[in-house]
């Protein structure tokens, strides 16, 4: 594992492949952590790509640099978090993929910072970027009745479980949101020492009771939700990548994202998989970074043409 400083944070992050390979950054979600690409660093790092997979703010061995920046988990915070890292280490362009919150960031620099990314694959909701100005607005019952710990993290009584039992919380997540699939105490051990983070709960309550407008962001970060506000396009190369099984985030037989994506784009529904999408099936994801070399021209090289 490394570390490095990068914005707001000294940020840890596994890397694999070699050191001239294409950079290719890879963001976990709630409540997951690095391990969910274990099995796809290996394949693309056999490939030639640069792996760079780093633990969220909130998450692992990343810490904030100072006592008074705000524990905030708005999704500007997770975007320039990237674009930071990506600074940090000098990568001039890169492929991102991620999922949940990790795909949030990802969209993110992609929409905002487009001459930054190279291509983009985004697990679940494809376009993951928040319409927190609609926020307030219902959704299908059955829809909202998914989003429960949202929810129960705006109470009191939800964030006092995350400081009591946040293991056993994630545990049932984990299980209704990948129905299918099979893991036991080791795999969910390795990645629940994440968690343990001290500025887990903080910035996990932050992110479900910004993301309804009920609670003030980060000042720092105020001009980026502005941008954000009016829902980006995302103009590069995007692979989106949905679990047939998702418990949270099912797909729909329509493509309700597409219009959001102006340049080259492919939808792909993975059977059998759920909302951990690169643990679940690590072949399927690994086979859609490679495929936006092969299917849409970008260059295996660090550096563009």
């Amino acid at each position: 594992m490394k570390a490095v400083s990068a914005g707001a944070l000294e940020i840890a992050y596994y890397e694999a492949g070699p050191a001239d390979g294409l950079p290719t950054v890879l963001l976990h979600g709630f409540p997951y952590d690095v391990h969910a690409y274990d099995e796809v660093t290996k394949a693309l790092a056999e490939s030639g790509h640069r792996c760079i997979v780093p633990f969220l703010r909130g998450f692992g061995s990343t810490r904030f640099l100072s006592e008074d920046t705000p524990r905030s988990g708005e999704q500007a915070a997770l975007g320039t978090d990237l674009l930071a890292l990506l600074d940090a280490l000098s990568i001039e362009t890169a492929v991102l993929g991620g999922y949940d919150w990790g795909g949030r960031a990802a969209c993110i620099v992609s929409a905002l910072w487009p001459s930054r990314v190279r291509g983009l694959v985004s697990c679940g909701v494809g376009y993951n970027i928040q319409n927190i100005a609609q926020a307030g607005n219902p959704a299908p019952p059955e829809e909202e009745a998914r989003y429960w710990y949202q929810y129960y993290f705006h109470s009191q009584r939800g964030r006092a479980a995350l400081e009591q039992n946040r293991r056993g919380v994630c545990n049932f997540i984990w299980k209704i949101w990948s129905p299918t699939w099979v893991f036991d105490d080791e795999i969910f051990d390795r990645t629940a020492t994440s968690f343990e983070n001290p500025d887990f709960v903080d910035i996990v309550i932050h992110s479900y009771r910004h993301r309804f407008g009920g609670i003030p962001g980060d000042p720092a970060l105020e001009a980026i939700e502005a941008h954000l506000a009016r829902q980006p396009d995302i103009s590069i190369p995007t692979i989106v990548l949905q679990g047939g099984d998702d418990g949270v985030d099912p797909p729909s037989s329509a493509d309700d994202d597409a219009k959001y994506f102006t340049g080259p784009y492919e939808r792909r529904i993975v059977p059998g998989a759920g909302h951990n999408l690169p643990q679940e099936a690590p072949t399927e994801f690994a086979k859609a970074v490679l495929d936006l070399s092969q299917k849409f021209y970008i260059s295996r090289h660090a550096h563009r043409p």
